[in-house]
């Protein structure tokens, strides 16, 4: 099998996903959402093992922290408003941050997780090129990060616009702020098909709130 046979599947799959996104336009035709059931029809129909496909499609990780960094380009345009905006920004991120860990001990709490799903689970809302290093640190099931990561950025990612609506969030700042200290990377693809602002507000949250997390995590994986 060609060396990066993954890639480009994985690619042409991604690729249909923005067709049907662009042609139909409905929130649940995520690009990533579609590849990825794409990506498993297309293994099962071929019989083609994960482990050979992987041995291809691991190269686009190396993309990840790149493409993160590049995320700060939206954000220098915007510096003044940030400037502006401080003490309201470092607030909201921190609220997001708090409110995530402490949801996922909640959530722990009530269905009797065991302390190495509970610790896989914590790093969530975070970017998958943090969140896989906080999780192998704390002990946790790094596969089991990447997916609670990917899920909650495609649903972040997909409910967005019809959260906002339905509790009246219009200012760019707070959505932009929501989404990237929620929903990370993906959501912060969202944000910027919302507008500028709401980008750059997304990529300062995907930074800060990642490394906030880093230093919750160890002091909330001790308490289950």
């Amino acid at each position: 099998m060609p060396l990066y046979f993954g890639v480009f599947v994985s690619l042409f799959a991604y690729l249909i996903g923005m067709e049907l996104k662009k042609k139909f336009g409905w929130p649940v035709l995520n690009p990533l959402l579609v590849a990825i059931i794409l990506v498993i029809a297309f293994l099962k129909a071929t019989g083609i093992t994960y482990t050979d496909y992987n041995e291809g499609a691991s190269y686009i990780s190396y993309f990840l922290t790149p493409a993160t960094v590049c995320l700060a380009i939206p954000l220098y345009k915007q510096l003044e408003l940030l400037k502006r905006n401080l003490t309201a920004v470092a607030t909201a991120i921190t609220a997001g941050v708090i409110g995530s860990v402490v949801s996922v001990y909640v959530m722990s709490m009530i269905f009797k997780l065991e302390h190495v799903h509970y610790v896989s689970l914590l790093p969530k809302s975070i970017t998958t090129a943090i969140g896989m290093g906080v999780s192998e640190e704390a002990g946790g099931i790094v596969t089991m990060t990447i997916v609670s990561i990917i899920i909650t950025g495609i649903l972040g990612n997909i409910i967005a616009d019809g959260w906002f609506k339905l509790i009246g969030i219009k200012e760019p700042i707070a959505k932009g702020l929501a989404l990237g200290t929620s929903a990370h990377a993906i959501g912060t693809a969202k944000a910027l098909e919302l507008g500028e602002v709401e980008g750059a507000m997304s990529s300062l949250s995907i930074a800060v709130a990642g490394l906030m997390t880093v230093v919750s995590v160890p002091i909330m994986s001790g308490l289950i």
